[in-house]
């Protein structure tokens, strides 16, 4: 061998270890990059699930008072029937005796109950009743113990995934999979261990029903119709293809044929295709096919029963109660026609369930009956926006679209008062010195007599800016109306405005806090500070430390105030106007309107679905309150004798202030 080419051998020899350095560096960091994008399309794709068993504690600070039980679902397990509804699930025997009730917020986690169903899961030895949460995932109960099954943010930390554990519809399979229907996540699928998308087509839609099989699976939406899982592919139907309306409400399979329950009829559907319509013009929320017949539950017609041999091949004009060709139609009368949310069987008898209780129809009955009613309640509604104790001692309970009811002091009876008028209240104002209360509703103020009649309504037609009064507060001797077009003051010269045009710092005002001479209002713009009627100073995220321009709560806290903001929960602004945050201002923290009470311990903060806030007078601290509450959408409060009541989206409880702090 020539000298050159020792040379180059050399360097060849020398070389190859650092070229096979080099090759395993290069595929060690394309292992990385391949490992990282796999994992990073393994956490799109899937959810960390967290299985856990639910504490069933009886105990709780706060007591509950009495309101209406409204039922959604319904099945049969273990010989019982369960029912459920946004505020808890209640059990019976099978002669309709109530066992058992599970509350949110008390046995249950404080999420709405849904729907129900029955299935057995790949991680559980036996049939189960599942339970969908409108937040806490699902529910599964084996008749002595609950589990819930939640999905975790892709973020980590342990917290929930929101819009994946807010489930719509279940549906369990033979293979021990559950089909879980979410109204952003569109259609997951757990398996025992992890919660993922079930397929990328049916991703991020907003399910509304789901029946089928996992080969043969129909599912349905809020608003983009009907979806055909089948061999593999995704087959949408929606009106183009015939589908009466684009919501979904219901399905029910039977003959081959799937029945698609919608706002305006419902759609009988085989081989694909939409066959007919059928009910044109009835508001379907429920169905189920039931031999030859098809059972329909309606928002407002009771339960429709339509023989589907005698009826038209064909959409026809709405004739009678069904809305097909002229047949024998039965329908349910008197109370049963309500909302109608479900129909299923057991054995030999079906069941229809309605918000205010359960009907039944056996084989050997001519029609539907009242099985089961909701328990007697004091209050008409659960849904509450304003509270309030007048001087007599009486609870003023106002509702989101029900009127108000009017609590004796020993909270045993209630008088109920809703009219066109007295409908939809934002706020309820004892007015001790003049002997009347004020009631800031969406068609003007209501005032009534210390007897509890409505003595006026007073609207534009009096004075008022606007019909819409979404706060009242006492002010140099008269009072103070915030509305969505400005500020009107009624007083002794009768009623005069303030708008933008004057100097207020934006038209829709949703909050009035007062002392002595100085008016705050907070509006959808910022916080205007009124002296005299006159606005002073504006403040908003532009020319102050204020975090959140829309104001939804002004309470005065010795000589400075709390601000409630919708996005920044709560902010202090000091006596000298500047703003400054608190252990309560957080971002995304929503407070409701006007849900915020200053008691001589406590400060009192609603929040939209974070519970409750509490600031403590003496030890300047902020805390959050969820456990035993209804629903941790807070919505309004009241206080006396020392006893504080909660209003919420799902009813009202009341605990002794001293217990507060436990």
């Amino acid at each position: 061998m020539t000298p050159r080419w020792r040379f180059v051998a050399v360097v060849l020899i020398a070389g190859a270890p650092l070229c096979l350095g080099t090759a395993l560096v290069v595929a060690w960091r394309v292992h990385r990059v391949l490992r990282q994008t796999s994992a990073a399309i393994d956490a799109e794709e899937n959810f960390t699930v967290d299985v856990r068993p639910v504490n069933l504690t009886s105990g709780s600070r706060f007591d509950w008072v009495a309101a209406p039980a409204v039922f959604s679902a319904g099945v049969t397990y273990q010989g019982k029937l369960y029912l459920c509804g946004p505020s808890g699930l209640y059990e019976y025997s099978a002669s309709g005796e109530l066992l058992h009730v599970y509350r949110v917020g008390r046995q249950l986690p404080i999420a709405p109950l849904v729907t129900l169903v029955t299935g057995t899961l790949s991680d559980s030895r036996q049939p189960e009743l599942l339970i969908a949460t409108s937040g806490a995932g699902v529910l599964a109960f084996n008749g002595a113990q609950f589990r819930q099954i939640t999905a975790l943010d892709a973020a980590g930390h342990d917290q929930l995934d929101p819009a994946a554990n807010t489930v719509t519809a279940l549906l369990p399979l033979a293979s021990g999979r559950l089909l879980i229907g979410t109204p952003r996540r569109g259609l997951l699928v757990y398996d025992g261990k992890r919660i993922r998308y079930f397929h990328p087509t049916l991703k991020d839609l907003n399910i509304t029903a789901l029946a089928g099989s996992e080969s043969d699976l129909w599912i349905g939406t809020f608003n983009h119709g009907l979806f055909h899982w089948q061999g593999g592919e995704t087959t949408r139907i929606d009106e183009a293809a015939g589908l009466p309306d684009p919501h979904v409400n219901a399905i029910a399979l039977g003959e081959g044929a799937a029945y698609v329950a919608t706002p305006v009829g419902v759609a009988e559907i085989a081989t694909s295709r939409i066959q007919r319509v059928l009910a044109k013009g009835v508001f379907a929320q429920s169905v189920y096919r039931d031999g030859k017949d098809l059972t329909i539950g309606t928002i407002d017609e009771g339960i429709l029963t339509l023989p589907l041999a005698t009826a038209s091949r064909s959409p026809r004009p709405r004739e009678g109660p069904i809305g097909a060709a002229p047949i024998a139609a039965e329908s349910t009368s008197g109370e049963s026609a309500s909302s109608i949310l479900q129909i299923f069987p057991s054995g030999d008898t079906l069941y229809a369930v309605g918000q205010n209780g359960l009907y039944q129809r056996s084989a050997e009955s001519a029609g539907w009956r009242k099985d089961l009613a909701s328990s007697p309640s004091m209050l008409t509604d659960r849904n509450i926006s304003a509270l309030a104790v007048d001087p007599a001692g009486r609870l003023w309970v106002g509702y989101f679209d029900r009127g108000l009811d009017i609590v004796s002091p020993s909270l045993d009876h209630a008088t109920h008062v809703e009219n066109s008028h007295v409908y939809c209240i934002n706020r309820i104002l004892p007015d001790a010195a003049r002997h009347i209360i004020d009631v800031a509703t969406a068609n003007g103020l209501a005032v009534f007599d210390p007897d509890g009649r409505e003595r006026t309504v007073m609207s534009r037609a009096d004075g008022l800016i606007a019909e819409h009064v979404t706060d009242v507060a006492l002010y140099r001797g008269g009072t103070a109306l915030a509305t969505p077009a400005g500020l009107t003051f009624i007083d002794s010269t009768g009623a005069h405005s303030l708008y933008a045009f004057q100097g207020l710092v934006n038209n829709h005002v949703y909050a009035l806090g007062t002392r002595g001479d100085r008016l705050l209002a907070g509006t959808l713009g910022g916080l205007s500070i009124l002296d005299t009627d006159n606005v002073t100073r504006n403040l908003t995220t532009a020319t102050s430390a204020l975090r959140h321009n829309w104001i939804t709560a002004v309470v005065p806290i010795d000589d400075a105030w709390f601000i409630g903001t919708y996005g920044a929960g709560v902010e202090h602004l000091g006596s000298d106007n500047h703003f400054e945050p608190t252990e309560a201002t957080i971002a995304g923290v929503e407070v409701n309107p006007n849900a915020m009470l200053v008691t001589q311990d406590h400060v009192l903060a609603g929040t939209l679905g974070s519970g409750l806030l509490v600031y403590n007078r003496r030890t300047s601290r902020w805390r959050t309150i969820s456990t035993g509450l209804p629903s941790l959408n807070v919505t309004a409060f009241a206080s006396s004798g020392g006893t504080l009541y909660i209003g919420t989206d799902n009813g009202l409880v009341k605990i002794p202030e001293d217990r507060l702090d436990e």
